[in-house]
């Protein structure tokens, strides 16, 4: 079941420190407590957050920033970006309701992320990349898109009710973290391309194929050694020709 402890919750670019003050009085809530600032274009600890987050201001002073997403996400084993777009390389959506579903076949003690975007524009392609799993969460298509804090407080309030769900049977995995699934699909990038098997105008189309498909299954790390050396093994006998 969902462990508030091993859930992050990622904000992305955050451009109100009013949202943030909130998503941080949601996440105490809810129980959660390990919040991440991605670049954020607002001061997390001014009045307005500290006024808004009421009784979760130790959650903005513990809160993390970062320069990029992908250092945000080391340490996580399983990343779900949320997005109101669809269309080319977005697509398969888990809802709010499918997180704990996705999240109780993992071992104890994997990390979840869950990654929000910009108020304005949400999460880039390229973000959504590092994303093993797209979350969307179903609206009217009079107004699709939701406040920042409104869509965290959706997602938790989904996490927090499925924590009394009993776990599916079979053995919990332990997923590999997202710097070294990363650096699979670096060194796959490489190995894919040096073959002449990417479109060399656009070599991230199909890659990102491969990362929706990958991102379903849930690499552990032993796959993702096994995948590398994969790759290694088509360097070698590419550099024999």
């Amino acid at each position: 079941m969902m462990n508030p402890e091993k859930c992050s919750v990622v904000l992305v670019g955050p451009q109100g420190s009013l949202n943030i003050g909130s998503v941080c009085r949601v996440m105490k809530n809810f129980g959660f407590s390990d919040l991440r600032l991605v670049t954020p274009q607002a001061d997390h600890l001014d009045k307005q957050a500290t006024d808004m987050a009421v009784k979760a201001k130790n959650l903005l002073n513990d809160a993390v920033v970062y320069q990029s997403l992908a250092d945000s996400l080391t340490d996580c084993h399983l990343v779900i970006g949320t997005t109101r777009r669809f269309g080319k390389y977005r697509e398969d959506f888990l809802y709010p309701e499918d997180i704990v579903r996705i999240t109780k076949r993992l071992d104890n003690d994997s990390r979840t992320a869950l990654v929000f975007g910009r108020e304005d524009s949400g999460l880039t392609t390229a973000e959504l990349d590092l994303c093993h799993q797209f979350l969307t969460i179903p609206t009217s298509e009079d107004l699709p898109s939701m406040n920042l804090a409104q869509a965290v407080c959706v997602c938790l309030y989904e996490c927090n009710k499925g924590r009394a769900v009993t776990s599916a049977e079979g053995s919990a995995r332990m997923l590999a973290d997202s710097e070294n699934v990363e650096a699979m699909f670096q060194h796959m990038r490489c190995t894919l391309n040096d073959i002449e098997y990417l479109d060399q105008q656009n070599p991230d189309h199909m890659l990102r194929t491969f990362r929706r498909i990958f991102g379903r299954a849930g690499l552990d790390e032993r796959e993702t050694n096994i995948l590398r050396g994969l790759w290694n093994r088509i360097d070698w006998l590419n550099s024999q020709r």
